[in-house]
């Protein structure tokens, strides 16, 4: 009997031990599992534009809360702001001009913190808007069509405003938001196109100005202070993000003149940004950011954009964008009022999801790095094996194919919903300028740039 009792006594005592080593070796906290996550809090940063919807939506419909993550959306002053604290690590990611990360990897600076984009938070969604006084100036020279100026407007016909300045030995402002942003290309590639110069960049010998050679001034200002500068008569206009165009509008202060679409179609404007070394060290915590935000843009452009409505009022809180809703709608809805009473049909302007489904395509960021090389931010010509290269180290759809395949694995997304995932290089197919009918192949970045009479390349 004694005998007995001594075998049941170890037999139990090993039976605990047994169990609490699988608690152990199960704990996320002491065991080095692949499917651990390594941060579950987190700070996002964004600046105050509509399309910073996907962050917003990620939290307020639980998607980032799904995947164990508690995020903290954290507005920032300005782009150079929000750049600057990703790149010390006091923001885990954010909100980013799609040419950000690109930035990162051709800066000469030996300090450079390498930042990635595993994801594209939006498309389009960029205007350009000119002050009421200019506006009327320049409606003498645009062709009309049935009583409405004829879209995509030329920046020729801002060439007489410009030249009367420069009688008065003026200086014609523009606003943009950050020299290495969506905002500064689009502007310069408008005005460029139009016959106006807007100026070179000479990092090699220290002039970041990009005043170089230049027929306007243009000057980097946060995007919540565009309307208001304007005002003031600091500037003549602007190229920015929504919804400061259609505040612009909505408040009788401008006119909208091209929208970022009829530039360049489709492509990439905003990016999920966040540093190689984050991604690196929390590889699961990226993989499951991505898979929030994918949701969340499904969410947005899903049933015809029939969740649109709702998504304006969330993002016009105090803690998101803190403008009226009717302002944000006007560009978030499928239209786009380019003067009061002129409404157009505008769908795709912002788009999330539908047709691109968030992939940060290596083609995108190659459009970007032309712009780059056209206004000399990049010193001198590259191959175009390098500009292939260098997108390929900023942009990674292979983390965010991951990501879209834990979702259907999963179940929460269906295989249906990313047509282009499979056997996908991640280049789009050649496309034509509406403005400029100049073609560009991601293939052949030098035959885009020598077709361009201003710019380098």
């Amino acid at each position: 009997m004694l005998l007995n009792k001594v075998f049941l006594i170890l037999y139990l005592v090993g039976l605990s031990f047994l169990l609490a080593s699988c608690q152990k070796e199960s704990d996320p906290e002491t065991a080095a599992s692949p499917l651990a996550i390594e941060k579950t809090t987190l700070t996002i940063g964004f600046v105050k534009l509509t399309d910073m919807a996907p962050l917003a939506i990620a939290v307020e419909k639980g998607f980032f809360k799904d995947e164990g993550l508690n995020v903290k959306l954290e507005a920032q002053s300005s782009w150079g702001v929000l750049y600057q604290r990703v790149e010390k690590g006091e923001l885990d990611a954010a909100h980013m001009l799609a040419a950000m990360p690109l930035a990162s990897f051709i800066d000469p600076s030996a300090n450079k913190t390498p930042i990635i984009t595993p994801f594209t938070l939006s498309y389009n969604g960029a205007a350009i808007t000119v002050s009421n006084n200019v506006w009327n100036e320049m409606k003498k020279n645009v062709p009309m069509e049935h009583n409405l100026p004829k879209h995509p407007i030329s920046a020729s016909s801002l060439r007489p405003v410009i030249a009367q300045y420069k009688q008065q030995q003026k200086l014609f402002k523009l606003g943009m938001t950050f020299p290495t942003g969506t905002h500064n290309y689009m502007l310069r590639y408008w005005l460029a196109a139009g016959g106006i110069h807007p100026g070179t960049y000479d990092p090699a010998h220290n002039d970041t100005s990009g005043h170089i050679g230049s027929d306007v001034d243009l000057t980097v200002i946060p995007p919540p202070e565009m309307v208001s500068t304007m005002v003031e008569g600091v500037t003549s206009g602007y190229s920015v993000g929504e919804p400061w165009n259609q505040k612009a509008v909505k408040k009788g202060f401008g006119v909208s003149v091209i929208t970022s679409d009829a530039i360049w179609e489709n492509g990439a404007d905003k990016v999920f940004g966040l540093t190689k070394t984050f991604a690196q060290q929390n590889p699961t915590t990226t993989l499951k950011l991505v898979k929030a935000l994918i949701r969340a843009s499904h969410w947005l452009d899903e049933n015809n954009y029939a969740n649109r409505k709702e998504a304006t009022g969330i993002i016009a809180q105090d803690n998101y964008i803190r403008v009226d809703k009717d302002i944000i709608a006007n560009s978030m809805t499928g239209v786009f009022e380019y003067e009061p009473g002129d409404v157009r049909p505008a769908k795709s302007f912002h788009t999330f999801f539908a047709g691109q489904y968030g992939i940060p395509y290596y083609s995108d960021a190659v459009w970007w790095l032309t712009q780059m090389r056209r206004w000399g931010q990049i010193s001198s010509s590259q191959t175009d094996q390098w500009y292939l290269e260098t997108a390929k180290q900023a942009y990674r759809p292979d983390i965010y194919t991951q990501a879209a395949q834990a979702l259907i694995d999963e179940g929460k997304m269906q295989v249906t919903q990313f047509p282009t995932l499979k056997n996908n290089a991640f280049i789009k197919a050649p496309q034509t300028s509406p403005l400029d009918h100049v073609a560009f192949d991601a293939n052949q970045p030098n035959r885009f740039l020598a077709a361009f009479k201003i710019g380098y390349k």
